[in-house]
Parts: structure tokens; C-alpha cells; sequence
């Protein structure tokens, strides 16, 4: 596999964003709107991983401190398994970070145990449940708090 490189999304980048949307969620994607929307708001950061100039994984984070959310975070299918989510992770909570945003919150399928998985990894919790979010589907609220933040006794596993 050739080297994945991350980088700031910018408007040109959004009819390929869409079409990974849209084949990875195609019950769920987004509207382009409100990608847009999304990208014009300056609490928000959003970032695509590439490789050979083609789009394979995008992520955007909300922040507005102590608070951020993991607003989107997808991976093209024929690159699962390689790094490519934990790397877009580790950017959205690096930049959290560098905004004083010290609890990060996200919402995954409850039928996504990979994404899971990875959440957990990063030291992400399960706080709540919300029935019927996704169409079929309902969503598990994670928080992570930052090592900072942590009190006595807690530790981040990563």
C-alpha cells in the first residue's frame, strides 16, 4: 500500500467525499448541504486521507471547548484494516486537543463493531444509547476524556 497522507478538506474535495458517503451509507449519508454547511463553520475541522491523489477516508470533528464531537469518520472498504481510521482518529483528537477540547464525544452504530472497537482502543466509553438514531440501527454514545482531565485511577488505553 502506497503512503496515506491526511490533509485539510477543502471544497474541491466534497463530489468525492460524497460518492464514499454514499457508497459507504447509503441509508444514512449526509446531504452534500450539509457537508457544506459543515465546512464553512469555524468550530469545525474536517480532513480527508489520501493516497495516489485519491480520496479513501474522511473525518470531521466539532469543537467548542471543553466539549468535542466526532461529527463524521468513514473509510473506503478496500482499506479497512490498515491504519487509515486510527490515523484520521488520532488528527481529530490531536486538533481537540490543540482547541482546549478536553471531553470528545461520538456516536457509532450498534451494529459497527470494528468502529467500536477502534473508539474503545482509543479509550472511548460507552455513556448512552440513542434507540432508533440510525435508520435500522441504534447509536452508541462514547466519550473520551483527555488524559488531563482523568482522575485518580483512570487511565487511557492507546
Amino acid at each position: 500500500m502506497n503512503q496515506v497522507g491526511l490533509r485539510r478538506m477543502t471544497l474541491a474535495d466534497v463530489p468525492a467525499v460524497m460518492e464514499l458517503e454514499n457508497a459507504l451509507f447509503p441509508e444514512d449519508a449526509w446531504r452534500q448541504n450539509t457537508l457544506l454547511g459543515e465546512l464553512s463553520e469555524p468550530s469545525r475541522h474536517y480532513v480527508v486521507a489520501e493516497t495516489d491523489g485519491e480520496i479513501i477516508g474522511y473525518a470531521g470533528l466539532r469543537c467548542v471547548p471543553p466539549q468535542g464531537d466526532v461529527q463524521t469518520m468513514a473509510v473506503a472498504r478496500d482499506h479497512w484494516g490498515r491504519g487509515v481510521g486510527r490515523t484520521l482518529l488520532t488528527e481529530l483528537l490531536d486538533e481537540a486537543a490543540r482547541r482546549g477540547g478536553t471531553h470528545v464525544f461520538l456516536e457509532v452504530r450498534d451494529d459497527n463493531p470494528r468502529a467500536q472497537k477502534l473508539y474503545t482502543d482509543f479509550g472511548f466509553e460507552q455513556v448512552g444509547v440513542r434507540r432508533g438514531y440510525y435508520n435500522g440501527a441504534d447509536a452508541i454514545v462514547m466519550r473520551r476524556v483527555h488524559p488531563s482531565e482523568q482522575g485518580p485511577g483512570e487511565e487511557e488505553e492507546r
